[in-house]
Parts: C-alpha cells; structure tokens; sequence
C-alpha cells in the first residue's frame, strides 16, 4: 500500500474574505477531495488583530507582520510529518520589504517546496526583484496559471522552463446553463444581467462601465448592472467606503438609480456561483494590465459567460480565439459599443459562451486537483532521488579562531571596562559594572590557564581587580555601577552583581599564574563577603557564586604548603582559620546547591526539567553550577538534575544544525511559546561553559560536540546566520534581533565570547581530531532531525 502523501499549505484561509483564501481552500479540498492517498493540513495568515474560527485543516496560525510566527511555522514545518508544502505567493500576503518574510520560513524549512505564483512582475522594481528570485531559488516547482506568466519567468528572472508548471485557476463545474432559472432563484428582475463582481478597490475600473451604461440603458430599460462584492478589507481600513460612494454618486449623476445594483457583501463560494450563473454578461473593467490571474474571470468562463474585458495580461491570453471581447483601458465607447454587439446578436453570444465553457473545462477543481498532485508526486521524487544538500553553515571555520584582546582592551581604560558601545565606539555615558568586571576575571583567568599571554593579561587583571576592590562594601556586597566620572550609582548591587563578583575572584584565588599578591587579595575579598553569600535568595546569584566558591574549594592546600602552616604557633592559628574558612565555604556551598535541587523538585514536570516555571537568563549556569557541586562532593543527586536540566536546555533550543538561544522578549514559560528574539550572546557562552564541565565531569563525548555547536553560534551557527563575531578586531556583537544583529559590541559579548572561547580551547586537539572530522551537514534526509536524537541521547563513555 502507498504511503499517503501529506501536503501543507501556506496562504490565507476561509473564513478570511479574500481571493486567495478562497483558492487555497478550493485547492486543497480539490487535492484531498476524491483521492484518499493525500492529506492536507493549512497553516493560515492573519492580519493584525485578526481572529477566525477556522476549520480542522488549519494547524498553525501566522499574524503576518510578527516575524516570530514566521520562524515558529518553520520549526512547525521542520518537526511535522509533511511530505510537501504548497506555498500561495503574492506579495502582499506576507510582510517585509516586497512581502521578504515568507523567507523567515523558506529558508529554514527541509521539505520541497511548491509555489503557486498569484503574481508575476514584467518590469520589477529592485525589492522585488531579488524577492522574486529568492521565491525561485527556494521552490522546487513553480506553478503558474497563465503561457504568459511562463513567458516572463524564462524571459524576465530566466527559470529553466523544467521547474516551471501550468496548472489553470480552478473552476467549480456546472453545466452549461439557462440564466433564467437562477434569476428567478435570486429574485432578480432585468434582462440582460451584467455581473461585475470580487472585492470592491479603485483598480476595478467600474466607473468605465458606468459611464457606459446611459445609451445602452437608452435602449434597453430594463438592463440591470449588478456590482457584487464587499469593499476590500485593506482598502476599507486605510480609505473606508470612498471608493463605493463616489460610484454611487455617478450613478445618481448618470440618472442610472434603477439599473444598478451595489450588493455590499462578501459572498461564500455556492452564492457566487448561483450569481454567475444568472448573470448573461461578466464585466471585467480592470484597470492594471500587469494582472498576471484573475480567479473572476476565471469563474465566468468555467460557468460559460460572455465577457467584456480590458485587455491585462491574463484576459488576452483567457479570451483568445474568440472566448470574449477585450475593450482598452478606460474606455467607456468599446465597452458600450460590446455590450450593445452582446445583446444584439444572440447566436454571435452563444457561440461565445460556448466556446469559454468548453476552455473552461480544463480548469475544473477536479482536473486542477489531478494535476497538482501529479505535480507534488513529481517534485517529491526528485527531492528525494537528489536530495539538496545546503550546508547553510558551510562558511564556518575549521579551526577555532586566535584569541584576539582588541576589542576588550579598547573598552577598558584605568578604571574598569565600560559597558556599551555605539558601533563599536567605547559608550562612557554608560560607565562601567561590576558584573562585566567580575566575568572579565574568569575568562581572562581561563586564558592564562590555558598559555595565553600572561603579562598582557595580568595587566588588565590588575585593572580589574582594583575595581572590584574598590567596589566592595562595608557589608561585603559589591556596588555595581558606576559612572565615567567615577561615582557609583547605587548602594549595592543585585544579588547577581554578588555573585559574579564572587566568580571571577575565585578564578583569581585557583589560577597559578597570578603572583601571590592578587590571588591574596582576591582570597580577602571574597573573605569579605562571607556574611552577604550566606543570606542570598536569589538562583543565579547562588549559581553564579558556587561557581565561584568550587575554584577556592577545589585548589585547597597543597600539601607541601599545608605542612609548611605548623612550622610556628603563628602558622598553627592561620591553619585553624584556614579550616574554619573552608567549613564556611562548604557549608555555603552545598546550601546553596540543596536550594537549587529543592527549586527543581518544586518545579520540574514531566516535559519540563527545569528550576522555574519560566526559562530566563544564564541558564546553563544553574546547570553548570550543579554539576560542580556534584564534581566537589560526589553527591549524584547534584549530577542528576544537572544534567537533566542541561538535556532539557539543548531539548529546547537545539534545532538540529543550530542553537536557537532562547530570547528574552518575554521569556519561555512552561506552556507557553518561546520567544525567538531578543538572542543574548552570553546565553550561547554559558552554554559552552555548561557542556565543556558536563564534559570533564562525565566524559561524555556529546557535551565536547555540543559545546562547539554553541560555540559556533557566535561564528555564524543561528538561526539568522549572522556572524556575530568580528575576526579583524575580536568584538562581538550584542545581540540577534528580528531584523538582524544588534550592531553594538559591548563588554558583555565579548566577555562571554572569551569565557567560551577558553572553554573550548582546552579541549583543542580532541575536538577536531577524534571527534569533529567533518562538518555537519543540512541535507534534507531529515539527517539534522536524527544527529537530535543522537545527541540527546548518546552516553558513549570516553
């Protein structure tokens, strides 16, 4: 038996009152209709602030001027078992600069593409231009609706004529029809009926036949004009009815109250039809030749209507050889002159209407229906016999870069590192934070740790840690701000301000290549504040100061130096001190983690293996922090939750080829969606952090590969694939927005970039010898989907 093929369409949707929703769901019900062997599902766009019960087909909802719904429906798409996707294109639909969000999806997405092309442009302007030729490179077919749209897409974008498809706008099938019957049905009185209908704008060119009307009404009074159609939607919020009553008040002008006829409303699909079925003439007045379909016209012919229309694109090609009558732009002369030729020669009519009703049948939704099916067979075999392997991160380095100091050099001066930049330009307005300081101190630490210049650092170090001294209180706390002129701006700093004071200095105290002196001096300081880490209440502030109190605990004594301690009474007294102080760090130590495993018990849910009900910020650092507690004490209940709540944050924002960092415009909440921007480089930093302890504390190989995957994310790996990194100076940019990078590069960023950096460095020679021997790549085999699985779930010991 067949695997049944699932199809996901793109455009809007019923109930929506517009031309395409109607088509997309007159496609999919002809696609899906008769032939049990295809599913069809619907993601619908919406304007802002619209709501619509839709049918059970629809499964996700895109408000087309919010980017994120964007990129969630191609997270949607990705994880969904779609076969194919049927995109509906026309510019307007979407938003962006010549509708360029649609490409928020299409370029993210690993199924083949169909795309049906309302609208093609002879003569585009550059915006869309290059939007059309994204479209292009994108689809795997093109399905349009006219010879002439084939013609300009070879000619004016040069697609090969193999990726192009006709398929004609489909047409519901009636019988070839006696108007009276469905005049009666209506009520509708007058002979002939002329029908214009679809949604009223001013490019409908109704006022032509208006003012083609009087002689023709001269002759025969009883002629009715009926314009059908509500006001479009678009055109009634920006302009509301003006367009409807200037053509009200030309008919009062014309005297032609008794022959025309406004029904304002949008009619369903089985009303439209017992319209154009009692009609005897369509009237298509247009007044834009570049309408490349137009699904009015289309209906007339299907149903075998005698059509009067002006001559764009579509209606030359529609009504050649005799189908109808084409009359020029604006002119009321031709179109009185052919609707007189109409009325006056019957058999002339019939032979009309019978010759576009027999055209028509090739357009029929069954036929339609057939043949965009074949198309989707088609396309998905050629898909899947020559799969696309784009590599979208082909550009990344095989190496990790040098570690370059420019940038966080140019930040700092001789009182700390000022925080923000304007382009990259050192902001002072902005001053300086102790939280930059105390991360600055870890990363640079991590460097010396790992071979790198160490007078230039110390050097900096120094800076540093005289700020830090400088910035501590009475209390022990830590101010955070303070301003160029070198005023502090508050009384203390947050928790957080604490605890990252606590982080760097205890990477000073562990690291061995900092004279005695500074690492003194750090060990004081952290002394200090003894009596503010006992009383922290706050996650990440006990995270971020475990992190800092394991280097102090970790480095200890050494044993020559500890038997050195009993050499006088003196040394006997640092001894106790020292133990006294060790049993207070401990004990702070493992408090703190017990609160952070009775955070989790209180929290955790079956899908959701986290400390709070809400994802935030430096998150892999409560992870982390655990795994170090368990790394001191070999307590496995602290590993447990480490690395459940480090899976879970992979789980999350792990997309198979990229990291997609949580974003901080409002957060991820437990059954809620998560927000794709605002992106934070440190989240991607702190992860590299996160992976390379789970690591060096478990020794599985998937934390070694996943810490360069978040590495990566600063070289390029995200989901915008922005290099937010600058190899010529080392900056980093401050962010991923919806509409790019934040082009500043403050202290934060690069902070982070370097604690990664030295992260991974350690780790050098493994990571590119014996486990990463070749690039990851996005083909579309659903390979990316599967190295998911793997890393979630491989516990390969080294």
């Amino acid at each position: 038996m067949n695997k049944q093929l699932k199809v996901l369409f793109i455009g809007t949707y019923v109930p929506k009152e517009c031309g395409i929703a109607t088509f997309t769901s007159d496609l999919l019900n002809s696609v899906s209709g008769d032939d049990k062997g295809v599913h069809c599902e619907v993601i619908a766009l919406n304007d802002p602030s619209e709501t619509y019960n839709y049918p059970k087909e629809v499964v996700f909802q895109i408000q087309r001027d919010r980017i994120d719904d964007y990129y969630r429906a191609a997270d949607y798409i990705n994880q969904s078992d779609a076969d194919i996707v049927c995109l509906q294109h026309e510019f307007g639909l979407f938003c962006g600069d010549a509708g360029d969000y649609i490409f928020a999806i299409l370029s993210e997405i690993n199924k083949p593409v169909i795309t049906t092309m309302h609208t093609v442009i002879r003569e585009p302007e550059t915006e869309y231009l290059v939007s059309t030729e994204k479209l292009i490179r994108y689809s795997e077919k093109l399905v349009v609706m006219s010879q002439t749209a084939v013609d300009m897409l070879k000619d004016v974008y040069e697609v090969p004529e193999d990726k192009i498809e006709v398929i004609f706008h489909g047409v519901p099938d009636y019988p070839f029809n006696d108007c009276e019957k469905y005049k009666k049905l209506l009520g509708l009185k007058g002979s002939p009926l002329v029908l214009t209908f679809g949604l009223l704008s001013q490019n409908k060119g109704i006022e032509s036949m208006l003012d083609a009307l009087p002689e023709v009404v001269s002759r025969y009074p009883d002629l009715k004009y009926l314009i059908l159609g509500a006001t479009h939607p678009m055109v009634k919020r920006n302009q509301g009815e003006t367009y409807r009553q200037y053509l009200k008040s030309r008919v009062s002008e014309l005297g032609l109250e008794n022959n025309v006829i406004f029904h304002d409303k949008f009619v369903e699909k089985e009303e439209l039809c017992t319209y154009i079925l009692a009609s005897d003439i369509y009237v298509s007045p247009y007044l834009s030749r570049e309408q490349i379909v137009s699904g009015a016209l289309t209906y007339a012919m299907g149903m075998g209507k005698a059509i009067v229309s002006t001559p764009y694109w579509y209606a030359q090609e529609m009504l050649s050889d005799n189908r109808g009558l084409l009359v020029d732009f604006k002119d009321a002369d031709g179109f009185r002159n052919s609707l007189l030729y109409l009325i006056e020669n019957p058999e002339e009519c019939d032979i009309m209407r019978k010759k576009a009703y027999d055209f028509g049948r090739k357009m029929t939704w069954k036929n339609v229906g057939k043949k965009y099916t074949a198309v989707f067979h088609k396309a998905l075999k050629n898909y899947n016999t020559y799969p696309k392997i784009q590599n979208r991160f082909n550009f990344l380095p095989d190496q990790l870069p040098e570690v370059k100091f420019d940038h966080l050099k140019l930040l700092t001066d001789d009182t700390g590192i000022i925080q923000h930049t304007n382009l990259g330009v050192p902001a002072r307005r902005h001053g300086y934070s102790t939280d930059d300081v105390g991360r600055a101190l870890v990363a640079l630490t991590q460097l010396i740790n790992n071979g790198e210049g160490s007078d230039e650092l110390c050097k900096l170090i120094t800076t540093y840690t005289s700020f830090l001294e400088h910035a501590q209180t009475d209390t022990g706390h830590f101010h955070n701000f303070m301003s160029y002129e070198r005023e502090f701006l508050d009384e203390r700093g947050s928790e957080d301000t604490l605890g990252r004071a606590i982080y760097g200095l205890g990477h000073m105290v562990s690291c061995p290549y900092l004279p005695e002196n500074m690492r003194t001096l750090a060990h004081t300081l952290v002394s200090r504040s003894k009596p503010e880490m006992e009383n922290l209440r706050h996650q990440r502030a006990k995270a971020y100061t475990m992190c800092g109190l394991y280097e102090i605990l970790k480095k200890g004594v050494d044993a020559d130096e500890f038997g050195s301690l009993f050499n006088s009474r003196r040394d006997a007294v640092k001894v106790r001190d020292y133990l006294a102080e060790k049993d207070t760090f401990e004990s702070i130590f493992t408090s703190h983690a017990d609160s952070l495993v009775d955070l989790y018990e209180a929290n955790h849910k079956e899908d959701w293996n986290w400390f709070e009900p809400t994802v935030t910020y430096s998150n892999a650092k409560l992870s982390e922090s655990l795994l170090l507690a368990y790394d001191y004490t070999k307590n496995k209940t602290y590993k447990k939750i480490g690395l459940a709540t480090l899976d879970f944050l992979t789980e999350i924002q792990w997309k198979g080829d990229f990291f997609d960092i949580v974003g901080n415009q409002g957060w991820y909440s437990y059954n809620g969606e998560k927000p794709i921007f605002d992106q934070q480089p440190i989240e991607a930093g702190y992860l590299t952090q996160a992976y390379i302890s789970a690591y060096e504390i478990v020794r599985e190989k998937k934390y070694l590969e996943l810490a360069k995957y978040s590495f990566e994310y600063f070289l390029g790996r995200n989901r915008l694939k922005a290099v937010i990194y600058d190899y010529s100076t080392g900056a980093v940019y401050d962010g991923l927005n919806f509409d790019g990078m934040n082009c500043n590069q403050g202290a934060e960023s690069v902070i982070c970039y370097l604690m990664a950096l030295s992260s991974l460095n350690k780790h050098t020679n493994k990571l590119f010898s014996t486990i990463l021997q070749s690039k990851v790549s996005d083909e579309a085999d659903n390979g990316a989907l599967q190295r998911t699985k793997n890393l979630l779930s491989a516990n390969q010991a080294e």
